[in-house]
């Protein structure tokens, strides 16, 4: 709820029956996969509302730090007894089902620390080490990566940065060495799609597609039909630099080296 750049946003209404978080949580119910939803909210009192959402679509929620998010995947890891964490962010309710399903079986086959589904964001982070040499990045918003409770745990003692903490995974992403890796990638070129929500127009774009996409779940597959038939409604959210709120961070990476030294 504690947005800087869209306030409130995973409880913003959607459609006139469900929010953002709502569509999440029922685009993830078509995993044949996943076994368990749990929401990782804060204990600020703002965010009682994530916990009542979660309540009304009977999910298992954790309420921990709000900037340590790292902090806050390790105590639910922990409260919860997994040894296997998915991690999807709430701001990413067009998730497609299918490829999660597909990486959570590559997380099963190559045996990794740390599996991801790479959009142009991780594509930024991963280590060069870690890259595929083959295909393309997916359209951001269709995040995801899959780590296992000793790869957290070694995270969660050694990440330093406010980075590292705020964003769970770049630690790992950044120490090949250290963490066995698989970044999925999407086997067709495809245009360069934003379908997160951080601002309002990234929320308008979202309200636009769901209202013309009646099949549900919504995959990546109607998001392109969609695209080809109205290229234009996709032009609402492209100029929006994709690596805002993870550059921001980076900034107080460097005050926190700054102090340190």
């Amino acid at each position: 709820m504690g947005s800087s750049r869209l306030p409130g946003k995973v409880m913003s209404k959607a459609d006139n029956e469900n929010t953002v978080l709502d569509y999440l949580i029922n685009q993830l119910r078509h995993s044949k996969l996943i076994k368990k939803i749990i929401i990782a909210t804060t204990t600020n009192k703002q965010d009682d509302l994530i916990v009542e959402s979660a309540k009304k679509n009977q999910v298992e929620f954790f309420r921990g730090e709000e900037n340590d998010v790292l902090d806050r995947y390790y105590q639910c890891a922990k409260k919860f007894s997994l040894t296997d964490i998915l991690r999807i962010t709430s701001d990413d309710p067009l998730v497609d089902p299918t490829i999660i399903d597909d990486l959570i079986r590559n997380y099963q086959k190559t045996n990794c620390d740390l599996v991801s589904i790479e959009t142009s964001v991780e594509n930024n982070i991963n280590s060069d080490r870690s890259k595929n040499l083959s295909g393309y990045p997916y359209p951001i918003g269709l995040n995801a990566q899959i780590f296992s409770f000793i790869a957290l745990e070694k995270t969660w003692n050694d990440a330093k940065l406010p980075s590292e903490r705020e964003h769970v995974s770049p630690y790992m992403m950044k120490n090949s060495d250290e963490f066995r890796q698989f970044h999925l990638r999407n086997p067709i070129k495809i245009p360069p799609l934003r379908l997160t929500i951080d601002k309002k127009e990234d929320l308008e774009l979202f309200r636009n597609i769901i209202s013309k996409i009646s099949e549900r779940p919504i995959l990546l597959h109607h998001i392109l039909e969609l695209y080809s038939n109205e290229p234009k409604l996709f032009e609402t959210n492209i100029h929006i630099d994709p690596l805002e709120g993870y550059n921001k961070s980076i900034k107080y990476d460097e005050e926190f080296s700054d102090k340190k030294y």
